[in-house]
């Protein structure tokens, strides 16, 4: 089966490239000064939707997507390449939800795209530290770690018409007779394990029509295979009910009412969405058809074997099509932007205390550990941020072992060093 609607991806954009430390060197000049270029910033992952694409099938045998780290700086203030975008194409009527299962993004349309994971900020070489006091810095920048996160797509086919029916009820036929669509057509239950859409054509217009799987009783909490293609009835304008005339296992004038039932059950709003009844395989049901027609008034009865009522019916669809069109709001993508807030939180895990922050965790991550002067001034920036006042007020004594950032670090708060010591070494 090569139609797949829903995967579950994980994403990892580029890191930044690192920034460089270096000095001018060029005869005569002996004191040319800091020069070390900036790291390039690394490449993002993108998804966005595109027609060329019809499933996530990709996507499901390709779950890991990364994008290029950015490059490294150089020496003459020469910057490090960015990244290149990482851009993941889905079919339009995607909808992506985080791992806590939060709605982020809905690409309805084509050329809708969704940031789904940024690159890291590239790091500043030397040359962006310099002042008038510090002439001469000796440190620079790593890069960022790019975002990672993992992400669960869902496919909700864009069609105008949604046929909805039991197993065999007529509804591959039917595409397949008044469109180009080939779908997989047999006489046993569950023929159709994907949608099938196809194309009407009526005159200058046209419209699209899904023929969803087969649903049973039940299928809203899972029975059968319909449930699982019941979300790609939601962007359809018109609901079209097929009853079975021919149906001997059920009284098929119960069927609109059943269908009905599991739509609402499934999402309240389909019960309103505008629709039609269809009552197909007249030709084998024609005893049934005064009951049918005395209990559905408005519906069309059809054959898609000897074609009756074919052309009526496109007709009213496209009419249909046009109504629904007017009452239902077109799909429009959308993105969320979720912004969460950043405490500061120490708590004491065996013999270390740990300090949870991410701009604690970022400036720890992009220091040069190597570096003495760097680490001065990480040191600096984890006083401004709090982080010394937060362990003091947890209890950390001088001398407890501080992990930010995975980074093991001795705790020797300012108040407790000599005038003029400012190291804290990791």
């Amino acid at each position: 089966m090569r139609f797949v609607d829903e995967v579950k991806i994980n994403v990892r954009a580029g890191a930044g490239g690192n920034g460089a430390s270096a000095f001018h060197h060029e005869p005569f000049k002996p004191k040319g000064g800091p020069d070390g270029g900036d790291g390039g910033d690394g490449g993002s992952v993108i998804m966005r939707a595109d027609t060329s694409v019809g499933t996530l099938l990709e996507l499901r045998d390709n779950p890991h997507i990364k994008g290029p780290r950015g490059g490294h700086g150089e020496g003459k203030r020469k910057h490090g390449a960015r990244g290149k975008d990482r851009v993941i194409q889905v079919p339009p009527g995607t909808v992506i939800y985080d791992a806590e299962g939060t709605l982020i993004a809905d690409l309805a349309n084509p050329g809708d795209e969704l940031v789904a994971a940024r690159g890291g900020r590239g790091g500043r070489g030397n040359a962006r530290f310099a002042t008038a006091t510090r002439r001469a810095p000796t440190f620079a920048e790593r890069g960022e770690p790019g975002e990672e996160s993992w992400l669960r797509l869902e496919l909700r086919l864009l069609a105008d018409v949604g046929l909805v029916g039991f197993p065999n009820a007529g509804k591959s036929t039917l595409v397949s007779r008044i469109s180009a669509a080939r779908p997989k057509i047999a006489d046993y239950p569950f023929t159709t394990l994907v949608p099938n859409l196809g194309v009407v054509g009526l005159g200058d217009d046209s419209f699209v029509v899904a023929d969803i799987p087969g649903l049973v009783s039940g299928a809203s909490e899972g029975k059968g295979l319909g449930h699982r293609f019941l979300r790609h009835v939601r962007r359809a304008a018109l609901l079209v009910f097929l009853v079975d005339l021919a149906a001997m296992d059920r009284d098929p004038l119960d069927d609109v009412d059943v269908l009905r039932a599991e739509l609402e059950a499934f999402d309240p709003e389909l019960a309103s969405r505008p629709s039609l009844v269809v009552l197909s395989k007249v030709d084998a049901g024609q005893a049934r058809l005064d009951d049918a027609v005395a209990r559905y008034p408005d519906a069309l009865p059809i054959s898609a074997v000897s074609g009756e009522g074919l052309d009526e019916l496109k007709r009213r669809l496209a009419a249909g099509v046009e109504r629904s069109r007017e009452q239902v709001k077109p799909s429009v993508g959308y993105v969320r932007h979720i912004v969460r807030d950043d405490p500061l939180s120490v708590r004491r895990h065996n013999e270390s205390w740990i300090v949870t922050s991410r701009r604690a965790e970022r400036a720890v991550t992009i220091t040069n550990m190597e570096n003495e002067e760097s680490v001065e001034r990480l040191q600096k920036k984890l006083i401004s941020m709090g982080v010394e006042q937060a362990l003091e007020r947890a209890g950390a004594k001088p001398g407890d072992d501080v992990v930010i950032g995975g980074v093991s670090f001795t705790f020797e708060p300012e108040s407790s060093l000599g005038e003029g010591d400012g190291a804290r070494q990791p």
